[in-house]
C-alpha cells in the first residue's frame, strides 16, 4: 500500500512538471512571435519612410551654408523682375549677393557665352546660334508687349497690318488711321534688344523698320512716348502706367487673360539662360532656380503682373 501511495505521488509530480514545461514553451513561443512582429513593424516603418517623397528643392528652407555672388546680365525689360526676385532671394539667403547688369538681351547672352556671368537674361527665345554655343533656354515668365501712344492720341485700336505699315514707314500720319492730322513718330529699341527682336518678329517687320529714334531701355521708350505728341512705341506690358495709352491690337487688349488664351498677338518669354542645363550649374545657381520655382518665387512673378509659364 505504501508503494502504491509513492507511485501515485510520483505520477502527480511528473504531471505537474510536464504542465510547467508546456507553459514555458508556450511563453517562449509567444515571445518569439512578439519579437518577429516587432521586427516586421520596424521593417515596414523603414520601408514606408524610404518610400516617402523627398522634399523638393523648390520648397526647401533657406540654408545658411549657401553663400557667394550670383551674376546676371541682359534684358532691360526684365529689370523689374530681376530686382524684385533678387531682393526676395537675398532675404531668404542672407549670405548671397545677387548682381544684375541691364545690357540688353544680346549683350547678356554674349556675356554668358564668354563665361563672365552665371546667367544671361533674354526677353525673347534663344536663337539657333546661341543654343549652338551651349546656352540653354530657361523660361521663368511670360510677358506681353504693349503698343503705346501718347495719352492725347485718339486712335484706340490698330490691326496687325496697321502696325506693320506704321513701323515700315508706309503710313506716316495718324489721320490715315482715323486719328488727327499729326505725324507719326516711330519709337523703338536699339538693335540687340529682346523686346525689339520679339516685336519685329511677331509683326513680321524684321530689318524693315523706319525708326525715328532707337532707345536703349524700356524706361526710355516709355518716357519718350509719354512726352512726344504723335509718338508710338512698344514696351513690356508690366511697365505700362498712366503716363501713356496702351492701344488694343485687332480689337484685343493687352491683358494676362488674353495672352494666356492666345488671343493677343504680342507676347514673349522671359528667359534666364545658362551654359548647360540647370543641374550642371553650381549649387548657388541651382538654388536660385529652385527659389524661382518655389511658392515665394512664383509670388514675385505674379505680383509683377507677369504670367507664370505652364
Amino acid at each position: 500500500m505504501k508503494r502504491n501511495m509513492l507511485k501515485t505521488r510520483t505520477q502527480k509530480l511528473m504531471a505537474i512538471g510536464c504542465a510547467a514545461a508546456l507553459m514555458i514553451t508556450a511563453l517562449t513561443g509567444c515571445g518569439a512571435s512578439n519579437d518577429t512582429a516587432a521586427q516586421a513593424d520596424t521593417s515596414a516603418a523603414a520601408t514606408e519612410e524610404s518610400a516617402a517623397p523627398a522634399e523638393t528643392p523648390a520648397e526647401a528652407p533657406a540654408d545658411e551654408d549657401v553663400s557667394g555672388t550670383l551674376t546676371l546680365a541682359g534684358s532691360t525689360s526684365m529689370e523689374k523682375l530681376c530686382e524684385a526676385m533678387s531682393e526676395s532671394f537675398m532675404e531668404a539667403y542672407p549670405n548671397v549677393t545677387v548682381t544684375v547688369e541691364y545690357t540688353g538681351s544680346g549683350a547678356g547672352l554674349e556675356s554668358l557665352a564668354q563665361g563672365s556671368v552665371d546667367i544671361g537674361n533674354a526677353s525673347r527665345g534663344l536663337k539657333d546660334g546661341e543654343k549652338e554655343s551651349g546656352a540653354v533656354e530657361n523660361v521663368v515668365a511670360i510677358d506681353g508687349i504693349a503698343v503705346i501712344t501718347d495719352k492725347e492720341n485718339a486712335v484706340a485700336d490698330l490691326s496687325t497690318e496697321d502696325l506693320a505699315a506704321i513701323y515700315t514707314g508706309e503710313v506716316t500720319n495718324w489721320s490715315a488711321l482715323g486719328g488727327s492730322d499729326e505725324a507719326i513718330v516711330v519709337i523703338g529699341r536699339e538693335a540687340g534688344s529682346g523686346t525689339r527682336g520679339a516685336f519685329e518678329e511677331l509683326v513680321e517687320v524684321e530689318d524693315a523698320c523706319a525708326y525715328a529714334q532707337e532707345l536703349d531701355s524700356t524706361g526710355a521708350v516709355l518716357a519718350k512716348v509719354a512726352s512726344t505728341p504723335g509718338a508710338i512705341g512698344y514696351v513690356s506690358l508690366d511697365v505700362v502706367d498712366d503716363s501713356v495709352k496702351a492701344v488694343s491690337l485687332n480689337g484685343v487688349e493687352a491683358t494676362e487673360s488674353n495672352i494666356l488664351a492666345g488671343n493677343y498677338l504680342l507676347s514673349r518669354p522671359f528667359v534666364m539662360a545658362t551654359l548647360g542645363s540647370i543641374d550642371e550649374q553650381s549649387a548657388l545657381v541651382q538654388t536660385w532656380f529652385s527659389y524661382i520655382s518655389s511658392e515665394a518665387g512664383q509670388s514675385v512673378i505674379s505680383g509683377l503682373g507677369l504670367i507664370l509659364p505652364e
